[in-house]
């Protein structure tokens, strides 16, 4: 029995021995680090393809973001789509004066290439531009989310700038007012069977110099919106504060235009853009001609217009709307003082009939009464546009 032991003892090792072995070879492959990292590697593949198919939901055309204000002054950037990628992003609004003139000649362009090679949001800050940086992203994030919010209503599948021109919500809208340093530049566009029919500045800069230089101006950039049914369109020689706030506001009521056509869209799938209009007036415009469905459009409620600057005094009107008709339109202010007086007295009530009749902002003058008029038709359509219409 002794002399067997030393046997037994080593066959014991050996299959320990082999048993170990055995048991390595079948944990290895799970333990594997290059394994585990391979396995790993399958998840950012995905995540890397949602900044291009977010890219591929944004609709065709040009979009505005909000302005976002800084300690310095306001940025607003405003992108450009082709086929589903942004092909252009630019500042429209930026910190002018003293150094940040400086900053932003350097900072802006480098954020604008940053978007278009990131195709979103997620664009670094430029060194020693951190408010302009932020304003931008902010802008640059709202622009992103109009952009996709039209993409998901349809109108992703508009092409260029003639889809873009197809996809505007008829009726009338009326651009953000764009300040100048000579004042102020609106824009109104009226829209019809998805086409620009007419573009008009309801604001523009006026006294001395300013009279004569958007005199020549504002015809020739009225004609160019409609010509290039957006606002691509080229700075007047001469007029070149006019031509820059001109197409921000422009712009700006394009944006407003497109976004009512989008909701018209996705509420109706192409159909009677009515049906739309209870939740923009200007999507459900269009049918029947533009003043009778944008009286259906309107919000019940009262409603003040801007006050609208005249030669003589301010001009600001109130309507009030129930079953979706004015039923009631007045001036609040109005020029008052020696002749203004007695023109004030004869021309407003005259307006305010004419509003309540006719349900919109297509009023006559009123003889005798021309800055009034003017002033008063400006004010009414800012009500009208608050009110949905």
């Amino acid at each position: 029995m002794r002399k067997s032991h030393p046997v037994r003892r080593a066959v014991l090792a050996t299959a320990a021995t082999v048993s170990g072995i055995v048991l390595l070879l079948t944990l290895k492959p799970g333990s594997d680090q290059g394994s585990a990292d391979a396995a790993g590697s399958a998840v950012p593949p995905a995540a890397a393809q949602s900044p291009q198919g977010g890219a591929q939901a944004i609709a065709n055309g040009t979009v505005t973001g909000d302005a976002a204000d800084t300690q310095y002054g306001a940025v607003q950037v405003r992108l450009t789509v082709s086929g589903g990628k942004i092909t252009k992003a630019e500042a429209v609004q930026s910190p002018k004066g003293g150094q940040s003139d400086q900053i932003n000649a350097n900072a802006v362009p480098k954020l604008n290439q940053a978007v278009i090679a990131a195709q979103g949001a997620e664009i670094d800050a430029v060194s020693g531009a951190t408010y302009t940086s932020t304003g931008y992203k902010k802008s640059l994030q709202s622009a992103l989310d109009k952009a996709k919010a039209a993409g998901a209503a349809g109108s992703g599948n508009d092409q260029g700038g003639a889809g873009g021109a197809q996809a505007l919500g008829d009726g009338t809208v009326t651009g953000d007012a764009a300040q100048t340093e000579y004042g102020a530049v609106q824009v109104r566009l009226t829209v019809s069977g998805g086409k620009i029919t007419k573009a008009e500045a309801v604001q523009s800069p006026k006294g001395g110099q300013s009279d004569q230089i958007n005199a020549n101006a504002v015809p020739k950039l009225n004609q160019a919106a409609v010509a290039a049914q957006g606002a691509e369109i080229d700075a007047v020689s001469g007029a070149t504060y006019t031509s820059t706030g001109y197409k921000k506001s422009l712009q700006s009521a394009l944006d407003k235009a497109k976004a009512a056509g989008a909701a018209g869209a996705a509420e109706s799938g192409g159909g009677s853009a009515a049906d739309a209009s209870a939740g923009d007036g200007s999507a459900g415009s269009g049918q029947g001609g533009g003043g009778g469905n944008a009286r259906a459009a309107l919000e019940d409620g009262t409603v003040t217009g801007d006050a609208v600057q005249t030669e003589y005094g301010a001009v600001q009107v109130r309507i009030t709307v129930e079953g979706g008709k004015i039923t009631k339109a007045e001036a609040v202010q109005a020029p008052k003082g020696g002749q203004s007086d007695r023109v004030t007295n004869q021309s407003v009530p005259r307006l305010n009939q004419a509003v309540v009749k006719t349900g919109g902002a297509d009023v006559d003058a009123v003889s005798g009464a021309t800055y009034t008029s003017a002033g008063y038709k400006k004010s009414l359509q800012s009500a009208l546009d608050q009110a949905g219409g």
